[in-house]
């Protein structure tokens, strides 16, 4: 039997949340030893967040030298282009491992102990990794989530999951998106995109429907014109004979020739598979139930990420990682953000930070919404983009912002600002009187705001 590995921090899951906690702690001089079954950076940086926007990206340059073989008002014209998938997915593959040489490049750097292998947890203080035991006095966990699964469409063939959609060896004729949440229609754009007929198949009577319909009308609009066909409240019944059946609310059939589909119905926390059930920790639903220090209901045993629960997103993953590395150090922190940011990248992207319209009403809050159209922003304009608007919800007594929303090119890029104005408790007046660069679309973030106090400029 080995020696026994002692450490102060032992981190299962070398993803977002996994990886920087590891940084910071070895910043802070903790001794930390970081377990990845497989390559760091997690699902994020491999078979997620990154590669997916690359592919959207190799999607919408092909999309666009499309456009220019035909007339264009820009006055560009060109030739049909080709595209190499290959290459396409050797370029994706290069950037995905640029990004995961750093996280290994850095985690070296702040001294973490790096061990490729599979963890097995004994109990709150120790873990085996292929026979080798690793002894702690905190062990985080931050194994992340898996895509969900449908008993009646299982993966294999032309059966897919998102992982093997990020890494084609050639198109499809036809492609069945199962889920009209943000990953399938993320993916379902590219594809139809780089030229693949598109189905999405939805359950629920709209798309995207954790966001409102205001938000979402312009990227069903954007789908009609993209060409993709939608199925809402049609259940999946299963694949044969090279057929996706479906069912709709009156019982009627639907059977789409599909040569692929793609399953794309959500994640669930990644908990089984490395005998986290020793622990009995208390679980909220399929999550590991945490406080606002993301401590589980063991003593200096923490939880972080997507196997903690909603709201699934890297970037909280990464604040909580900073944040427990900083407990363990003996500083007094919580994980009480005034807002996480959501985005969608789907075509346009949608943005939600903080409160929603729907939300403040919900909670009896007198709110101010105000709203401020792209087709008014010359950005906009001169990115050919014109659709969608930026959205602030204050309060009405004190003009305290609660939450901003938006939908429209690269409004992804308006997050930040979106983020950082709830943190900092600013009010209307505070952003409606920073003046604010010309010509940005960030422009649309300042009218919003003086629209909501009753003078906006440009409309």
């Amino acid at each position: 039997m080995q020696q026994t590995i002692q450490t102060t921090l032992l981190i299962i899951g070398g993803g977002p949340g996994g990886y920087v906690a590891a940084i910071r702690a070895g910043q802070l001089g903790i001794p930390t030893v970081l377990v990845e079954g497989q390559a760091l950076g997690g699902t994020c940086l491999n078979i997620g967040c990154i590669p997916s926007k690359a592919l959207i990206h190799v999607a919408e340059q092909f999309h666009q030298t499309s456009r220019f073989a035909g007339p264009s008002e820009l006055g560009i014209s060109v030739a049909s282009p080709r595209l190499d998938i290959g290459q396409s997915v050797a370029w994706k593959d290069g950037i995905v491992d640029r990004l995961t040489t750093g996280v290994a490049a850095l985690l070296k750097k702040h001294g973490v102990k790096v061990i490729h292998g599979w963890a097995k947890v004994l109990d709150g203080k120790q873990v085996e990794v292929d026979g080798q035991r690793i002894q702690c006095e905190h062990l985080l966990l931050a194994t992340g989530s898996s895509s969900v699964e449908l008993p009646m469409l299982p993966l294999g063939g032309p059966i897919i999951s998102s992982t093997e959609a990020l890494a084609p060896k050639t198109l499809p004729q036809h492609l069945v998106v199962v889920g009209g949440g943000y990953i399938g229609l993320e993916l379902g754009i590219a594809y139809r995109k780089l030229g693949a007929r598109v189905s999405v198949v939805e359950a629920r009577e709209r798309i995207l429907p954790t966001y409102d319909s205001e938000l979402t009308t312009p990227v069903a609009e954007s789908l009609k014109k993209l060409g993709i066909t939608l199925y809402l409240g049609h259940s999946v019944e299963g694949y044969e004979g090279g057929c996706l059946l479906a069912r709709d609310g009156q019982g009627g059939q639907l059977r789409l020739e599909a040569d692929q589909v793609l399953v794309a119905v959500g994640r669930r926390p990644r908990t089984q598979g490395f005998n986290l059930e020793c622990l009995d920790l208390k679980m909220n639903g399929a999550a590991v139930a945490i406080d606002e220090r993301c401590q589980t209901s063991m003593r200096n045993v923490w939880a972080i990420g997507d196997v903690a629960g909603e709201p699934m997103l890297a970037h909280r993953a990464m604040a909580q990682g900073e944040m427990v590395a900083e407990i363990i150090a003996g500083k007094a922190r919580r994980f009480e953000p005034s807002a996480i940011a959501a985005v969608c990248f789907t075509d346009p992207e949608v943005v939600v930070v903080g409160k929603t319209p729907e939300q403040a009403s919900q909670q009896g809050l007198d709110c101010i919404v105000a709203q401020f159209p792209f087709a008014a922003n010359g950005r906009a304009m001169s990115l050919e983009s014109k659709s969608g608007f930026v959205r602030v919800v204050a309060r009405r007594d004190n003009h305290l912002i609660l939450g901003w929303q938006a939908v429209g090119v690269a409004v992804s890029e308006l997050s930040t600002a979106f983020a950082q104005s709830l943190e900092m408790g600013a009010c209307l007046e505070d952003v409606a009187g920073t003046i604010h660069a010309h010509p940005t679309l960030g422009e649309a973030v300042q009218e919003a705001a003086l629209r909501a106090l009753g003078h906006a400029l440009h409309i």
